[in-house]
């Protein structure tokens, strides 16, 4: 299947110049996807860029990842209300290092003619006067080209600053640069990006009388209305230190099932033919969640790696399954960080647990989990507490026995509201 047919199917198309389709009929073409290193990590909002990309190499295409060394100097206003924070280039450099970590997980590098390649719009800005920029660039765009941007028209009432208003000549003249000097005939990009490329076609068709290209695929939106890859911690990072894969492979476990057929086309790397078997065997028993887990499985292990999966699979299982204490009392003290991340800590001496506390004490005055001894009876009798999931009454003693990873304990209250307490 070729690249355009590939997208299409997975409903991963929005825009394309005219003459695209056809272009991609050819056996090789060089294309091209920007990212500004505005974060040490990707988060997982790119991931439909970088799916793109690897569709694009699996079709036999060369894929150019471009870093904005220099672009991410100056920040992009697509998408935004108002004027992104400028980073110092020592910033950049170190997130430009710790993108194209994470870029090597997804494409090939060494194969042959259509390796693919990262290149850094840095490199050729560096030396540029800007004297030689606006008289040799910007006269090929209009100031009317670039206020009718969507990117521009939203801000104008706002506000948007100079440095933001030139984003889109200095993005089209990465385009045309890497047309003169790479063979790069079409960019890839959101389909908030269409501005910017146009930029660089029209900069290509005016100054050098060449025939490039465009294609962009849709904002991934959820189907209850939230915005895809955010949590109530906010983004959903491809770094395991900024989200633990743990957490990676519950946003994907837990999609809705809208969601989830949505998904597996667009980031799994199954072919067709799976993906509709896997579909109709999920809506036959949407119980299963079989999508989910496929979805969960494929792109932590991909993300990350088998064992981060495999691990995620584990900590799960203990959370959420039944007569788990014996297991929950070997989880380690970082997958407990991370599942119970933004849960309300109580912290209370050693010395207290060491010979033994009755759980209404603890939970009452040493904790003060619970506002009084009374509150605390009251959920016991409901049998309604539960230390380290397994449900306790009123004469527990809380010992050396419950404690998990040398210094916490698990408390419960119901079905959804934890407390961690930390013996320190």
């Amino acid at each position: 299947m070729n690249f355009f047919k590939q997208l299409q199917w997975r409903g991963m198309i929005h825009d394309f110049i005219p003459g695209t389709e056809d272009k991609l009929k050819k056996s090789l073409i060089v294309g091209y996807i920007g990212f500004d290193p505005t974060a040490d990590s990707l988060h997982i909002g790119n991931l439909v860029q970088i799916m793109t990309l690897v569709h694009f190499q699996k079709c036999g295409h060369k894929p150019i990842i471009l870093i904005g060394g220099a672009t991410g100097m100056v920040g992009d206003p697509s998408g935004k209300s108002k004027e992104r924070v400028l980073l110092s280039e020592k910033i950049i450099n170190q997130n430009i290092k710790g993108i194209k970590k994470q870029l090597l997980k997804f494409l090939d590098f060494n194969c042959g003619e259509n390796s693919a390649e990262i290149v850094n719009n840095h490199d050729w800005f560096k030396d540029i006067k800007i004297l030689d920029f606006i008289r040799d660039i910007g006269k090929y765009i209009s100031v009317n080209q670039m206020m009718s941007k969507d990117s521009v028209k939203s801000r104008l009432e706002s506000g948007i600053s100079f440095t933001e208003f030139t984003y889109q000549l200095i993005q089209g003249y990465d385009f045309y640069y890497l047309f003169k000097n790479k063979n790069c005939i079409i960019q890839l990009g959101g389909s908030d990006q269409w501005g910017n490329i146009v930029s660089g076609t029209e900069l290509i068709r005016k100054k050098l009388k060449g025939e490039s290209y465009a294609l962009t695929t849709p904002l991934i939106k959820k189907s209850d209305g939230s915005k895809f890859g955010k949590t109530e911690s906010g983004n959903l990072w491809l770094d395991s230190k900024k989200t633990s894969p743990y957490k990676f492979y519950q946003y994907w476990l837990n999609s809705s099932d809208a969601d989830a057929i949505n998904f597996i086309k667009i980031f799994s790397l199954k072919d067709k033919s799976e993906i509709e078997i896997l579909i109709k065997t999920h809506l036959k028993n949407p119980h299963l969640r079989i999508l989910q887990e496929n979805l969960a499985r494929e792109l932590t292990i991909r993300v990350h790696d088998e064992e981060s999966y495999n691990n995620a699979v584990q900590v799960s299982r203990i959370l959420f399954g039944k007569n788990t204490t014996d297991e929950m009392l070997n989880i380690s003290e970082k997958d407990i960080l991370d599942i119970f991340e933004g849960v309300p800590q109580h912290e209370i001496s050693m010395n207290e647990i060491i010979n033994g506390i009755n759980i209404i004490e603890l939970l009452a005055q040493k904790s003060k989990i619970f506002k009084s001894n009374g509150e605390v009876m009251r959920m016991l009798r409901s049998n309604a507490i539960s230390i380290n999931k397994k449900k306790v009454n009123e004469h527990k003693i809380i010992n050396q026995k419950d404690i998990i990873g040398d210094k916490y304990i698990i408390i419960q209250k119901g079905k959804k509201n934890y407390f961690l307490i930390k013996l320190v």
